[in-house]
């Protein structure tokens, strides 16, 4: 097969140019974005319902930049001031960078993870006398909340938006080549908009492995898996494959 469309199941990042455009400009891919989960925002007025009190807690756990974009358009919402003394746990650096749009932070204010669940469990472990707070979607990875429930570790799960399907109907009848996944609520998004939904000769990009999981569960194969020592990101491992296809 030869590659001449993508499609991104994420919304356009933004901007005029994207990492993506380098496929294009290379090779003459294609490259589209649909998103295929959208996320809603929860009003504060219902976690208030809930009894929700962001100042009882002495550390926040954040694992994606919804959580963090959501958890400080509650405090603003609640009109809450974050007391110089809080602390925060980031799953990766790419995380911890990112509150950087909402608050400057100093170093021993932060701890990061190194991208893994035993990294970011391990920290969590070393300071288990602290209260967290693990603002969330609906729909979230069980790894953070189970340990903290394992280790008897002072928490709240605060649901502070809520990742639903995205209607693809518009896709119905258009096909690409690669069809490119970053999660496993996007592949569900993908069964609940087509149900009868077959592989046939696309190739499949996944990445991590909850996403690679989740399609080998669907019965389809991950055909570009990422990340790998070879393609550390999406971008290089779609080049990787295009560059195959014309040898």
């Amino acid at each position: 097969m030869s590659v001449k469309s993508i499609l991104i199941s994420q919304p356009h990042p933004g901007g005029k140019k994207t990492v993506y455009d380098s496929l294009t400009e290379k090779y003459g891919v294609k490259v589209d974005f649909h998103p295929f989960i959208e996320v809603q925002s929860v009003p504060a007025r219902e976690l208030r319902k809930q009894k929700l009190r962001i100042l009882d807690h002495d550390a926040i756990i954040f694992n994606s930049r919804n959580a963090i974009d959501h958890f400080f358009r509650i405090v603003e919402e609640m009109k809450v001031e974050i007391p110089t003394t809080m602390k925060y746990f980031c799953t990766n650096e790419g995380v911890s960078l990112y509150i950087q749009k909402y608050t400057q932070l100093r170093k021993r204010k932060m701890f990061v993870g190194k991208g893994t669940n035993s990294s970011f469990l391990d920290l969590l472990k070393k300071h288990k006398t602290l209260n967290y707070l693990f603002p969330c979607s609906n729909i979230r990875n069980e790894v953070i909340p189970n340990f903290l429930e394992k280790m008897e570790i002072e928490h709240t799960e605060a649901i502070m938006y809520h990742t639903v399907n995205s209607d693809l109907s518009d896709l119905a009848s258009v096909y690409y080549d690669i069809l490119v996944f970053f999660s496993p609520q996007g592949i569900s998004s993908l069964f609940a908009n087509f149900p009868d939904f077959e592989q046939e000769d696309r190739a499949i990009a996944g990445w991590g492995k909850t996403t690679d999981l989740a399609l080998s569960e669907a019965g389809l194969k991950n055909t570009i898996a990422a990340p790998t020592p070879e393609y550390p990101s999406m971008v290089a491992a779609l080049e990787g494959f295009i560059k195959s296809k014309l040898k």
